[in-house]
């Protein structure tokens, strides 16, 4: 979502979770939520974060501040770097929503695409 709110910009979207299933595409609840607001998901496998990535990121973004932690047991050096997506709606966490019903998914899709316009809006600038 944050790349496509950012498609005229040069900035660079990633993704990469902390207990990715590699390899694997995307949640097919996730994938029926995106695609019923109009977004037509890439072709997705979920990565892995590494230490590289980490590194080679000026910001990353993530969705609870137990992510936070995480991040930084890969990478100390990113303090600093690592924010809550929901960081502009008063570091707000969005829960994930895996392995809930649909309904856990619209509720993550409607906080995130509100985090992702306001990333968006200063990330353009």
């Amino acid at each position: 979502m944050l790349r496509g709110a950012l498609v005229h910009s040069d900035i660079e979207v990633s993704s990469a979770g902390l207990a990715a299933l590699t390899g694997k595409p995307f949640e097919s609840t996730a994938h029926a939520v995106l695609t019923e607001h109009g977004h037509l998901p890439h072709e997705h496998q979920a990565v892995q974060l590494t230490s590289q990535a980490v590194s080679e990121a000026d910001l990353i973004l993530v969705m609870e501040r137990r992510h936070v932690s995480g991040v930084l047991n890969i990478a100390p050096e990113a303090r600093g770097k690592v924010l809550l997506l929901g960081k502009w709606q008063d570091d707000r966490e969005i829960s994930d929503p895996y392995r809930q019903g649909k309904p856990a998914f619209v509720h993550a899709y409607a906080l995130i695409e509100e985090a992702v316009l306001a990333w968006a809006q200063r990330l353009a600038r």
